[in-house]
């Protein structure tokens, strides 16, 4: 599992400007069963994702086809972790430590 965190590195009107391609990515994530979850911070100054995939390069290769990206308006801190406990709702993506 992973925590993508977004950083915007541009000021929030030319984030706002690109906001409605980004939702449409994450859509297209959601349908793909890549992302459970996701939300601006607060303050806002970027977000937080947390998604599934086969391994961090397909995680990296999500995160790089975000219109945000793109667009130069944000970049990526991904951290991968190991869900050894969830809540019910997410007990198929719970993981054992080897």
């Amino acid at each position: 599992m992973f925590v993508m965190e977004l950083i915007y590195t541009a000021p929030l009107d030319a984030v706002d400007a690109v906001l409605k391609d980004h939702v449409v990515w994450l859509d297209e994530q959601y349908a793909q069963g890549h992302f459970l979850a996701s939300g601006r911070k607060e303050p806002r100054d970027g977000g937080v994702i947390i998604a599934v995939a086969g391994d961090r390069a397909r995680i990296e290769a999500i995160a790089a086809s975000d219109p945000f990206v793109a667009a130069g308006v944000c970049e990526y801190r991904i951290t991968e972790f190991i869900a050894t406990k969830t809540a019910p709702e997410l007990e198929r993506h719970r993981e054992t430590l080897g």
